[in-house]
């Protein structure tokens, strides 16, 4: 069954107490906000923060995550140089939470993103409710965003703490923190509406 969409019926949603207005009006009656049929340049605004984030990981997954420095010397490593240095060591739960965190998870949210504005760019209309599915996970992924953040931080202190070698991080680190960032605001510009927009014709402000 197909229900019509705001445009369609002539109202607009306040995007920050989402209080419904007739189209026409300019400020939402209720907080005040400025009204907007979409968020505004949304398409413009996640491309630009999507390829900031991917631009942000190559720098992030070549670049030394942690120095361990140990009786052996100073030992640069990458991401995943710090996934097999805890596998090594029998620390799997580890090894699993940092891979996942720090490399499964930011690959996976850019992936889906480019894949999103693949769709409303195209408009593929075929594909608008896996586009949207897709798009629930990772914004539900982004509650936990600065997850892979801590993990770094975790895994100094627990390296620290098992006396097993001194370690700290790397210059990838700052990189990283930007590329989660950049993702979290991709995420968060992306209205998800473009998606149902496509079959109707509908281009507003993307």
């Amino acid at each position: 069954m197909r229900y019509p969409s705001d445009i369609e019926t002539g109202h607009v949603l306040c995007l920050h107490c989402e209080k419904l207005h007739k189209v026409g009006r300019h400020t939402c009656s209720r907080c005040g906000a400025v009204l907007h049929q979409r968020i505004p340049y949304s398409a413009a605004w996640t491309w630009s923060f999507t390829i900031a984030s991917m631009l942000f990981l190559i720098p992030a997954n070549l670049l030394p995550m942690m120095i361990v420095d140990s009786i052996a010397g100073a030992d640069p490593g990458t991401i995943m140089d710090g996934v097999i240095y805890f596998f090594q060591h029998g620390s799997y739960g580890i090894a699993f939470v940092i891979f996942t965190a720090s490399v499964f998870v930011p690959f996976f949210k850019v992936s889906v993103l480019l894949y999103l504005l693949l769709i409303v760019h195209f408009r593929w209309s075929s594909r608008q409710m896996q586009g949207l599915r897709l798009y629930r996970i990772i914004h539900f992924i982004g509650k936990w965003s600065m997850l892979d953040i801590f993990v770094v931080a975790l895994m100094v202190g627990l390296v620290q703490f098992g006396n097993l070698a001194t370690i700290v991080t790397g210059p990838a680190a700052l990189t990283f923190a930007f590329a989660v960032v950049m993702t979290m605001l991709a995420t968060e510009f992306f209205d998800s509406r473009l998606l149902f927009d496509i079959d109707r014709g509908v281009r507003g402000e993307k």
